[in-house]
């Protein structure tokens, strides 16, 4: 029978990959310990090396003492082979970091996005900037994942609508391929979060969980058999419009901040229940908080000076979005994240989680995040490592 053709550089991409993903989790390794983990045999291995270090992604990080013989090499992924961006882009500012292809944040940038009105130029002088105090050149970024907070369509990667950011909306990706000449994706905010959540926090080793985002805004990632749940239109997670009873129902979807959820838990609801506590906070305002509203400073406090009246009734508000998730999806897990779940901490993740259980049958559990940093930049830094790694890493042959 004679060999199909291209078989055997087909099996050279797969076992660089294998070695390349095995350097990056175990490394650094000598040749033989490669040999061992891949199965392949040290002259085998060590040609795999040869072509991997001539590509310029692996190079020798040391020596490592054995017994009789000579000191054996270490070898690592190049650090410097490839980089990438991620964003989180807000109203009042837009935050942009540079990760080497191992994972590592080389830089981080935040700029004013009201230096520009257009987001094209806005994000690319984040992204030069960022580029500048890593000394890399945007030649050498591989991928762009930007973050945003809106409805991202799932089949033209657009964003469908943000009411924070109008200026973005269909025609702007194309606009961004344009001028970083690299594969860029736009995400929703709070999907990127659940993933650095995944990644780095709380729901680690969890592939069914959903992260509760509460804030001035809120938002839902669901995370379903390891992968994030979109919809269809990409509307899934949109929480703040959950019918709620008691609340009233919009009159017009396109009115922010008009959804029956957001109305018992967005910045204005905690500020009228902050002083209906006593708890010194901004005057309640009738529309959308503005730029610098800072939720979290009413929850600090309360949990700071024991206003358990406050906490309480928060989190049986917060139950009313998680029962409601529990019923439909049962996650398991439930992550508080934003402003109000970081501020809120274990013991406002414990009321809530008591909460859900009295109302809910499935009785998920419910935690606080557990990722430091900007939650929202890290998913999207993790993101575009995925796909620059699916690049490079399948382009060694």
């Amino acid at each position: 029978m004679s060999q199909r053709p291209g078989t055997p550089r087909l099996l050279r991409q797969i076992n660089d990959r294998a070695a390349l993903e095995l350097l990056l989790s175990q490394g650094p390794l000598t040749r033989a310990e490669l040999g061992e983990l891949t199965g392949l045999s040290k002259v085998t291995s060590g040609q795999l090396l040869s072509r991997l270090e001539d590509r310029g992604l692996v190079r020798t990080a040391g020596e490592r003492a054995g017994g009789r013989g000579p000191n054996a090499a270490l070898y690592t992924v190049n650090p410097s082979s490839a980089y990438v961006a991620g964003l989180e882009v807000l109203p009042d500012r837009v935050t942009a970091g540079v990760a080497d292809i191992t994972g590592q944040t080389v830089a981080e940038v935040t700029v004013d996005p009201t230096e520009a009105a257009d987001p094209v130029k806005i994000v690319h002088s984040a992204v030069q900037r960022a580029c500048a105090t890593a000394d890399v050149a945007i030649s050498q970024l591989r991928s762009f994942v930007i973050g945003t907070r809106g409805v991202v369509d799932p089949r033209s990667g657009d964003v469908r609508y943000s009411f924070d950011l109008p200026a973005w909306h269909m025609g702007v990706l194309a606009g961004l391929r344009t001028s970083l000449g690299q594969p860029v994706r736009i995400e929703n905010d709070v999907n990127l979060a659940a993933l650095a959540e995944q990644a780095y926090g709380a729901a680690a080793g969890h592939d069914d969980f959903v992260i509760l985002w509460a804030g001035v805004g809120q938002g839902l990632g669901v995370m379903l058999g390891g992968r994030l749940h979109r919809g269809i239109t990409g509307g899934a997670g949109e929480i703040g419009w959950l019918p709620v009873p008691g609340e009233p129902l919009p009159l017009n979807v396109t009115e922010p901040q008009s959804g029956s959820f957001q109305r018992l838990v967005g910045g204005n609801a905690l500020s009228g229940l902050a002083a209906t506590h006593g708890i010194d906070g901004p005057a309640l305002l009738p529309t959308a908080a503005p730029p610098g509203f800072d939720v979290a400073h009413l929850v600090r406090t309360a949990v700071a000076t024991g206003q358990d009246g406050f906490l309480i009734e928060l989190a049986g508000r917060l139950a009313v979005g998680v029962a409601a998730v529990a019923v439909v999806l049962d996650p398991g897990l439930i992550v508080l994240s934003g402003d109000v779940g970081r501020a809120g901490g274990p013991a406002l993740a414990a009321l809530v989680e008591e909460a859900v259980a009295r109302v809910c049958p499935s009785r998920p559990r419910v935690a606080v995040t557990e990722v430091a940093g900007n939650p929202v930049l890290r998913g999207a830094l993790l993101a575009a490592l995925d796909q620059a790694r699916e690049q490079v890493f399948s382009d060694t042959v």
